[in-house]
């Protein structure tokens, strides 16, 4: 079910959609490449205004994949772009992590503070009885699997990581190679990114997306952990079924494609993930280079255990 509008004639894309509840009303953020731009409505499903550029930072560009959280009546987006001013990892990407602030959810965030160094990218700021945690996917370049892998790391503020990550999922699967022979002939790229962390019942939960939005088997999956551990660095989490087995939650379908990268809200009992998707019928024009939008649909969560319940195209 498509989320937002689309404007076909000025399209600029709603990739990595961040939804976040505040005061009653529902904010949805998205990647762009000169800013973050926002939505939002009294609905769930219905309702929704488009907001805008509401971060952005004078001579940078690509801006991606925000999360937001609320501390204390200050909003903070923790969002990357590409920051030339800093040193590149050794595969020479740029993409750095920052922390920008406002006052109100539709911005503007400003005042904008680097906090990781390249490459860091597809945030998650969490908040829990032990504190204040950001998930976030970075660049490896050794082991069987070189590539993309998602890492956790306890923040002493929300402008300070302790500085001890922990890398928590990596690449398992061929259906996680992002490009074959990437750097180097036989050694192909994987990624592992998007993550979105909750928990429900007795389980934590920490999802992601796998390979490149552009192939076919571009999905989400999930990882597991049964445990009461409050701190997130401690915690296990293990791919389910196993790291084996490619066992998409979504995937592509009879009608869209590029199913991935995601966040999640609970209304009413009810889990609903947002995730970027297109259909195979989009028409958005010959310079729609990601022709991505938001959507919306089920997730059922039980006793370790999540399925989505897909919606039919455009309800």
């Amino acid at each position: 079910m498509h989320l937002l509008e689309v404007n076909k004639e000025n399209y600029i894309g709603q990739a990595d959609p961040y939804i976040l509840k505040s005061n009653g009303r529902y904010y949805i953020y998205t990647t762009g490449h000169d800013g973050v731009y926002a939505y939002h409505s009294d609905s769930l499903f219905k309702g929704w205004e488009f907001a805008g550029k509401v971060m952005t930072v004078d001579g940078y560009h690509d801006f991606w994949a925000p999360s937001v959280i609320e501390l204390d009546g200050k909003y903070y987006m923790y969002v990357s772009f590409e920051y030339m001013d800093a040193k590149p990892d050794k595969g020479g990407h740029h993409q750095a992590m920052f922390v920008a602030t406002s006052d109100n959810p539709l911005g503007p965030f400003e005042n904008a503070k680097n906090i990781l160094s390249p490459f860091s990218i597809d945030s998650h700021i969490v908040k829990n009885e032990a504190g204040l945690f950001l998930f976030y996917s970075s660049n490896r370049f050794e082991g069987e699997r070189i590539g993309t892998c998602i890492y956790v790391d306890k923040m002493l503020d929300p402008f300070t990581p302790e500085g001890k990550p922990v890398l928590v999922l990596e690449p398992t699967l061929d259906e996680d190679i992002y490009r074959e022979n990437r750097y180097k002939k036989g050694q192909h790229w994987h990624t592992i990114e998007g993550a979105f962390y909750f928990k429900e019942g007795d389980w934590q939960y920490l999802m992601y997306s796998g390979n490149c939005f552009e192939k076919p088997t571009y999905y989400i999956g999930y990882a597991r952990a049964k445990t009461d551990e409050t701190d997130l660095t401690k915690i296990k989490f293990e791919k389910y079924p196993d790291d084996k087995t490619y066992f998409p939650v979504l995937k592509a379908n009879e009608f869209e494609e590029g199913t991935g990268h995601h966040s999640m809200i609970k209304q009413d009992g009810q889990w609903y993930a947002v995730y970027h998707a297109r259909d195979y019928d989009d028409n958005l024009g010959a310079n729609a280079f990601d022709a991505r939008n938001a959507r919306i649909c089920k997730l059922n969560v039980e006793d370790g255990v999540i399925t989505a319940e897909r919606y039919e195209k455009h309800i």
